[in-house]
């Protein structure tokens, strides 16, 4: 016989300053036996959805707060009861216990990094149940799942055409039985976030230039690169060039990542090159840091995983720290063009419009060039039109011609 440990838990700060969060998606239900670092809640803060394991083992006796609600840190959000493990001689299948030579990382359990794949336990049958049931848990992401609560969707009846319900099946059910053409949701915290952000932006005085380039080359080269081995595992695209073209033009403009801090001006060692993602919860922007001192294949591989974890919902805040510059390509939207709004701590971010065949002069000849616009957007406190004239011309030319590249 040996006794389990019981508690508690009150909603942690996962590491960002956390003041409070909302309750998303609970992975347990009251009559559930848990172990210690099982999957237990997730959590969405102002950042990202982050999913908190349980500090303790035993049986769920309440679950203190519902999905839908906001806590402060500190809030007891569920109580676990102490239960016992009891020999029984009577002949039983085996249960399957957690494998002791499993291996986990040194680091706040369910904070840091994923080790692969968690297996769930299945969830305990009530006793009260007359008959047994088996109990039906539809695949959805948490943003989805809040989605389809704020809809008053029950997943279990929107069709599928995969194992996971999406965000376009939840609202095509919605639409299609007679849910309310006007809905109000609760602000996400990446919402707000983005929000806050964007008021705090408006108050630096900014600047946008604009330029259209012929990128062909880029285009062509991308296309090689692609049956390169040493890019096997990359998605290559004219994204990833620009990438490396923005973190050769600072080298020569550093000032366009310099950092205003009132009476100084600051300019980090590194480039830590923000990449804009959307995603389901919203625009979030995961860092790729010191981003010019990496390879372009590593350089790919950096944004291909971060672009990937943030679109996944798991991005976690360390991850969308430490950013200098960003680079956002509204061009997958088919938009070729628009005024980029800086993020806050920061001093330049780059549009890269769609690239698309357009009529183009070279020579005396007109034929048709794969064309895009760039836009920079920069904080006139740090630095002035000559500098972003020279950084976006930089950038232009490495793409108009990447063996430039070469003279950086």
């Amino acid at each position: 016989m040996s006794t389990l440990t019981s508690g508690e838990f009150r909603l942690p700060d996962v590491g960002e300053g956390l003041t409070e969060a909302e309750i998303v998606t609970w992975h347990v239900k009251v009559g559930d036996e848990v172990a210690v670092n099982a999957p237990l809640v997730d959590i969405e803060t102002a950042k990202s959805i982050v999913e908190l394991p349980s500090p303790f083992a035993g049986r769920v006796e309440e679950l203190l707060v519902s999905e839908g609600q906001t806590v402060s840190v500190g809030t007891p959000i569920v109580r676990i009861g102490s239960g016992e493990a009891t020999a029984t001689p009577v002949a039983e299948e085996p249960v399957e216990a957690p494998a002791p030579e499993e291996k986990r990382l040194e680091v706040l359990v369910g904070y840091g990094p994923s080790t692969g794949r968690r297996r769930r336990r299945n969830r305990a049958t009530p006793a009260a149940e007359s008959a047994p049931r088996a109990s039906v848990r539809v695949l959805a992401k948490p943003p989805v799942r809040k989605l389809a609560k704020d809809l008053g969707v029950d997943l279990t009846q929107v069709p599928s055409s995969g194992a996971v319900v999406t965000r376009a099946e939840v609202e095509a059910f919605a639409r299609g039985h007679g849910a309310d053409a006007v809905t109000a949701a609760p602000v996400s915290g990446v919402r707000r976030a983005t929000a806050e952000a964007m008021i705090a932006s408006v108050a630096v005085p900014q600047a946008t230039e604009w330029v259209t380039v012929d990128v062909s080359a880029s285009v062509d080269l991308v296309e090689r690169l692609k049956r390169d081995r040493r890019f096997e595992g990359v998605r290559v695209t004219t994204t990833l060039l620009t990438a490396r073209a923005v973190c050769l033009a600072l080298r020569r403009t550093p000032d366009l990542h310099a950092r205003w801090n009132e009476s100084t001006i600051e300019h980090p060692a590194s480039v830590g090159l923000g990449i804009a993602a959307a995603t389901e919860r919203g625009l979030v922007v995961p860092v790729v840091r010191e981003a010019d001192g990496l390879a372009l294949p590593d350089l790919g591989r950096a944004i291909d995983e971060l672009v990937a974890t943030a679109r996944a919902g798991r991005i976690q805040p360390d991850q969308m720290a430490g950013g200098t510059f960003t680079l956002t390509n509204i061009g997958v939207f088919g938009i070729d063009g628009g005024t980029p709004i800086l993020p806050p701590g920061q001093s330049g971010i780059l549009a890269l419009g769609q690239i698309a065949k357009r009529p183009w002069v070279v020579g005396d000849e007109v034929v048709p060039r794969w064309v895009t616009t760039l836009a920079v957007t920069f904080d006139h406190r740090v630095a002035d039109g000559e500098q972003a004239s020279r950084f976006l011309a930089d950038v232009a030319a490495i793409l108009e011609d990447p063996g430039l590249a070469l003279a950086f």
